[in-house]
This record gives structure tokens, C-alpha cells and sequence, in this order.
């Protein structure tokens, strides 16, 4: 009786691991947001080599290992002191990491395209290869001219994350020690948005305040999305959406794409060796208000040392999931996704990159959800708001 109990439970559970699997391959996955492209301007690391975690979350043959179709590339530049100089700057530095992203993929045009197009996920899997989209994190390098939304429209960008970690003229942070600057979206940020609805562009709600937030759906005539933010309620941080911003975003028809990043999933331990190293660091590089691009590489290899010296302890992929559940129960299943920040920050005790990414849709197979569910969270929820965008566009 025993073994035959013991023959049951084996076979069931491996029936589950297999569902888990056939459920992930026959899934669109999509990730919204990881950082790899700042790694193209700055050294000659290879997308299409398998590299390690945690120096390195993400290549096209993890992505492949993990069965991800496909990827949006932050085109990402530090908020700083809004002066003519500094707008020019991270301009130039846009421009060149998307230069060198492209660049990237075209030397590996087996294994990976670049997508402009909601369809492009699609046809390109189809192909066997990893699509790569291009997103812009922080609207900083539009500086303050409107022109440059379509400029980097005809590059292949295809969302601008509003605002980063503090305020620019497009609109407030959700984290800016200084507080509001605007109120919320400012009439220049107004004029960014229509110009996004105007050429289908995704508007990216993640980083920005609350009031910034509820300003943009104001301002939007379609659905906007949250590339990596996670759910206040379950891990109280300002960079996550609280109950009422979620449910707006539902019934704007937007999705929440969780962000696997530590602090956003679970609180940090603000005892931990790690985070008072860490909170020492941000004060000697003055709030991470850089002097520098040198003073940048600087902090971020003391960052990476003071991880590899006093190891942080890391959520797990169950207290992921636990953020997908709050949505789903709040809302329903249409309106949550995954955006990882690899590369940026992200990264769970047992989801180190991308090829560990078959262990969340097998959580999401233990914890009961059906197939259908499954391929609405990796990729069908935040495809039904690309399209969403791209069939507004006016002429």
C-alpha cells in the first residue's frame, strides 16, 4: 500500500513537472525589462556566449535555455543635473547603447532579430529565434524636446519609461528624496504622452509617483503598463503599486509586470551587513548623484563587491508568485506579467537569470493555475496592451 502511494505521488508530481514544461514551451514569454544593453557599451561581453550569474543574468542561449521568446532591452541613462551639457550627454549615450544593442544582435542574426512590433514576438519565435525589443528606461534623454519621442520611435524604441529614481521634466519619481517637483505629470510630460499615443509607443508607468501615475491614465487614450514594479501591499516600498493604482490600471487595461527585484518582492533586513554596506555606499556617492560616467563604473563595481563580500539573502521565486496571487485575487489573471530588471538589479535565491525562468510557470502550475492563465501572465496579458497601442495610432 505504501508503494503504491508512494508510485502514485511519484507519478503525479512528475506529471505536474511535465504539464509545467509543455505549458512553458507552448506559452509566448516575454520579458519586459532587463538592463544588459549598459554591458554593450562598456566592455566586450558577447550576447551570444553563456556567461554566469550573478555577474551576468541574461544571453541568447540562457534565454533559450529558459525557453524566453522574447526580451525588451533598457536603453537606460541615470537621472541627472538637468543642464543643457548633461541633456546632451544622456542623448548621446541613448543613442550609443542602442547603436551597440543593435550591433549585439545583428552579430548573432541566427539566434536572435530585433522586433519593432507586437507581431514580431510571434514570427520571430517561429523562427527559432529570441526576439529583442527595444525600451528607453528614463525619459531624461528627450531633454526638452518633443521631437526626439519619434526620433527614437524610428530607432526601434518602443516604450519610455517616464522617470527613473528621481524627477525629470517629463514628470515626479516615486522615489526623489527631494519630493514633488511638478505634482505629478508636468505640461511638458503631457505633451510626451499624447506624442506616444500618437505613434503607438508604450508609455511605462514603473518608476514614477503615485500622482504621475494617475496623471498619465488621465492624459493616455490607451492602456499604459508597468514594466517592473511589484505590489505594495505585499512588500511596502514606494517603487511598487498599491491597491487603487492596480485596480486603475485594470480598468485602464493596463498590466502589472512583477520586477524580480529582492527589496520590491520581500523587505530588506535593514540590520544585514549588506544593507548598511550598501546604505554607506549611497551616502559616499551622494544619493548616487554621479560626477562622472568613471565615478558610475566606480560605485557599481564597489556595488557588486560589497554583494559578493556579505551575500544578500534573497526572496524566492514562491514570494514572486505571492505578488502574482495579490493581482490576480485583486483584479484577475488579465493584468499581471513579468518584468524581471535583470541585469539591473533583479534576481530571486532560485531565479538567478533567465534559464531558471521554467521555475515560475511551474509554481504557477503548483499553486493551481490553468494553462490559459500561464500564457496571459508570461506574455498574452502585456500583448494585448502592445496591440492596444499600436491599433490607436493616429495618422
Amino acid at each position: 500500500m505504501v508503494l503504491c502511494l508512494l508510485s502514485t505521488l511519484f507519478i503525479s508530481c512528475a506529471q505536474n513537472k511535465l504539464d509545467a514544461n509543455a505549458i512553458h514551451e507552448k506559452a509566448l514569454t516575454i520579458d519586459t525589462h532587463c538592463d544588459t544593453p549598459m554591458r554593450f557599451t562598456r566592455s566586450s561581453f558577447d550576447i551570444g556566449e553563456e556567461h554566469q550569474a550573478p555577474k551576468s543574468r541574461v544571453d541568447l542561449p540562457r534565454m533559450k535555455k529558459g525557453g524566453l521568446d522574447a526580451i525588451f532591452f533598457a536603453i537606460f541613462t541615470i537621472q541627472r543635473e538637468r543642464t543643457p551639457a548633461n541633456y546632451e550627454e544622456a542623448y548621446h549615450l541613448a543613442h550609443q547603447m542602442i547603436d551597440s544593442t543593435q550591433k549585439a544582435v545583428a552579430q548573432h542574426k541566427e539566434l536572435a532579430s530585433l522586433a519593432v512590433n507586437a507581431s514580431d514576438a510571434v514570427s520571430i519565435a517561429k523562427q527559432g529565434k529570441r526576439a529583442i525589443y527595444l525600451g528607453m528606461e528614463n525619459g531624461f534623454p528627450l531633454g526638452k524636446d518633443i521631437t526626439r519621442v519619434e526620433e527614437f520611435y524610428k530607432r526601434g524604441v518602443r516604450y519610455i519609461t517616464l522617470a527613473h529614481t528621481k524627477n525629470n521634466d517629463i514628470c515626479d519619481s516615486s522615489t526623489d528624496k527631494k519630493g514633488a517637483e511638478h505634482n505629478g505629470l508636468s505640461s511638458f510630460g503631457k505633451q510626451v504622452v499624447n506624442e506616444m499615443n500618437r505613434l503607438g509607443m508604450l508609455i511605462d508607468v514603473s518608476h514614477i509617483s503615485d500622482k504621475a501615475f494617475y496623471d498619465v491614465l488621465e492624459e493616455s487614450e490607451v492602456p499604459v503598463f508597468a514594466s517592473h514594479s511589484s505590489v505594495r501591499s505585499v512588500c511596502d516600498h514606494a517603487r511598487n503599486m498599491d491597491d487603487a493604482m492596480i485596480k486603475a490600471l485594470a480598468k485602464n487595461g493596463g498590466v502589472i509586470q512583477i520586477c524580480i527585484l529582492g527589496s520590491y518582492i520581500h523587505p530588506e533586513d535593514t540590520t544585514s551587513e549588506n544593507y548598511l554596506q550598501k546604505e554607506a555606499l549611497r551616502l559616499k556617492y551622494n544619493n548616487w548623484n554621479y560626477t562622472s560616467d568613471e565615478q558610475r563604473k566606480q560605485a557599481w563595481g564597489e556595488w557588486r563587491g560589497l554583494n559578493e563580500k556579505y551575500p544578500p539573502v534573497l526572496p524566492t521565486i514562491a514570494d514572486a508568485v505571492d505578488h502574482i496571487d495579490y493581482v490576480v485575487n485583486l483584479v484577475g489573471v488579465d493584468y499581471v506579467g513579468i518584468g524581471s530588471d535583470f541585469d539591473g538589479g533583479g534576481g530571486l535565491k532560485d531565479c538567478v537569470d533567465v534559464a531558471d525562468f521554467p521555475k515560475i510557470t511551474q509554481e504557477l502550475v503548483k499553486r493551481g493555475y490553468s494553462e490559459e492563465d500561464i500564457v496571459k501572465i508570461w506574455g498574452g496579458n502585456f500583448i494585448r496592451v502592445y496591440n492596444a497601442a499600436e491599433a490607436a495610432v493616429k495618422s
